[in-house]
């Protein structure tokens, strides 16, 4: 019986640490590889972060000790199959919980040092650091004001340069070697080979796919959407990044500036000066209210609080800004002026 009440506090456990969002940066940001990145791309990416962090190089800096913990702690979970499943299901909790339970140390349990020696092998850090790699590739993409809001996706496609195997064979450092085949008892024949090794032997062709964008809510001009090695390949080196980089494209009703949403409205003269009821409809198709039950002044500008913008990995939003544009009439008859004169007179 308590066996199973501990399962199922372990499985309760896991599955509450799957709803909380993690506001630390997770392991695949801290490796700046994308969560569905291959052993290979994870290793090279650890190579790389782990020589420039490494303390050995950056004596005295607290900052980058910090960050070569944490390249460590992730590249121990993201190296590890096992450690990885549980993270990419349930986070670092996750792992937490299955150290608990005796399933291992989780996240954090090998000393940093070691696992930079092992990868490594105790080679020279000015020998490893030499990675060639490919250009970036920098793409502007229009994300609509509704996609910014709500968050939203696009499909892009996307042609690049892949490194494909030419055609024929190429044969370079070609040698003899000399060896004995024993043909008898006590007789042996002398033979000799020419061995060559193969030359890479590459070119570089076109191909093209779809590549989905995910627009993050709150996201601002300039900010990217990055793909690591998606960008132009590099013969014996690391392929570059693709960064598509956002825009905010013109919209027909609001106007972003920052985290702040402005628009313009245009009332009736009697409007502005008795009163009106009237609604605003959002990014979202919210009716917003922006009723009036006193003198609204031409250009007069209202705030509405947390009607903006929402913020970037926030709970918080901006501001609405409305302009009202008041509507005069184009002509007055005489009786028309006699009757505003007694009244505003």
């Amino acid at each position: 019986m308590g066996h199973k009440r501990s399962k199922l506090l372990f499985i309760i456990c896991l599955f509450s640490s799957y709803l909380i969002a993690i506001a630390a940066k997770s392991y695949y940001d801290i490796l700046q590889v994308s969560k569905g990145a291959p052993e290979d791309q994870i290793k090279r990416a650890y190579r790389k972060l782990a020589l420039k962090y490494h303390p050995d190089k950056n004596p005295g800096n607290e900052e980058a000790n910090k960050k070569f913990a944490e390249i460590n702690n992730a590249y121990e979970v993201l190296s590890d199959s096992e450690k990885r499943n549980i993270y990419d299901r349930y986070g670092e909790e996750g792992l937490k919980q299955h150290a608990a339970s005796g399933g291992g140390r989780g996240g954090g349990g090998m000393n940093m040092q070691d696992i930079f020696s092992q990868f490594f092998g105790g080679g020279s850090m000015e020998e490893e650091e030499t990675i060639i790699k490919g250009d970036d590739v920098i793409v502007e993409i229009d994300a609509t004001l509704e996609d910014l809001y709500l968050g939203g996706s696009l499909k892009v496609w996307r042609e690049k340069n892949v490194i494909k195997p030419a055609s024929g064979k190429r044969r370079c450092n070609c040698r003899n070697e000399v060896y004995h085949r024993q043909i008898g008892p006590g007789m042996f024949q002398q033979m000799t080979e020419q061995v060559c090794d193969q030359c890479p032997n590459v070119k570089y062709a076109r191909e093209g796919d779809f590549i989905t964008v995910d627009i993050e809510k709150g996201m601002r001009d300039g900010q990217e959407v990055v793909f690591h090695e998606e960008g132009e390949p590099k013969i014996d080196g690391e392929a570059g990044d693709l960064r598509f980089r956002i825009r905010t494209a013109s919209h027909d009703r609001f106007r972003r500036d920052g985290d702040d949403l402005h628009t313009s409205v245009t009332i009736t003269l009697v409007q502005a000066l008795v009163g009106f009821e009237k609604t605003l409809k959002h990014l979202d198709d919210r009716l917003v209210d922006i009723s009036s039950k006193g003198i609204t002044k031409p250009k007069e500008v209202r705030k509405l609080k947390g009607e903006g913008m929402p913020l970037h990995y926030n709970n918080k939003k901006g501001d609405l800004y409305v302009k009202f544009e008041v509507l005069f009439p184009t002509s007055l008859t005489e009786e028309q002026k006699t009757q505003i004169k007694e009244i505003l007179g």
